[in-house]
């Protein structure tokens, strides 16, 4: 017990004198606070900077291996329709059944919808990764698709916490089975 009150008591020693220390020294550590944040915000952009040149560098690296013939949005989404359907275009608000296949640039097959079944989604109101719902509006019914999904457009530093781990480039093979469009209200 008498430990127990001595290490609280510390605690709380050392807690009051940093409130004095910093009280007494308010003004220049408010300017040496915003300095330190100026040059770690600087530091974390670079930092973020370098691995987007790197993510880059590794998805340009698969497209070469894999010879594929890509079209780069100005997002950084790549994609190439191998597979052209004549049905109705993809376009806001519109309803979407899909089937799908993720893999990581490494080939590791994260999920696909042979599984489960063909998915189903409204272009602008569903809760979809950006990189995938970009994809999807350059598409038509029957069209067949891969799309490269750099991080920042999929689920960037944190993953989905089942399949999809952190800062991981997505490969989705698409196949669009068909597109509703819905009818206006008004």
């Amino acid at each position: 017990m008498f430990t127990r009150n001595m290490n609280l008591n510390n605690v709380i020693f050392l807690m009051l004198l940093i409130f004095f220390y910093s009280c007494n020294n308010n003004s220049n550590n408010q300017e040496k606070v915003k300095n330190n944040k100026a040059d770690i915000n600087k530091h974390l952009e670079d930092a973020n900077s370098l691995y987007l040149k790197s993510e880059d560098l590794q998805i340009e690296d698969y497209i070469k291996r894999n010879a594929l013939d890509v079209i780069k949005t100005g997002t950084g989404l790549r994609y190439f329709i191998y597979s052209n359907g004549s049905g109705d275009k993809v376009e806001e608000n519109s309803i979407i059944r899909y089937h799908y296949k993720i893999n990581l640039l490494n080939g590791w097959l994260c999920e696909e919808s042979t599984n489960t079944g063909p998915v189903e989604i409204k272009i602008g109101s569903d809760n979809i990764i950006s990189g995938l719902e970009e994809g999807l509006r350059l598409l038509r019914a029957g069209d067949k698709a891969k799309f490269i999904v750099p991080s920042h457009l999929a689920y960037g530093w944190i993953g989905d916490s089942k399949n999809i781990p952190t800062r991981a480039v997505l490969v989705y093979d698409v196949n669009v089975l068909q597109v509703r469009k819905l009818k206006s209200e008004f």
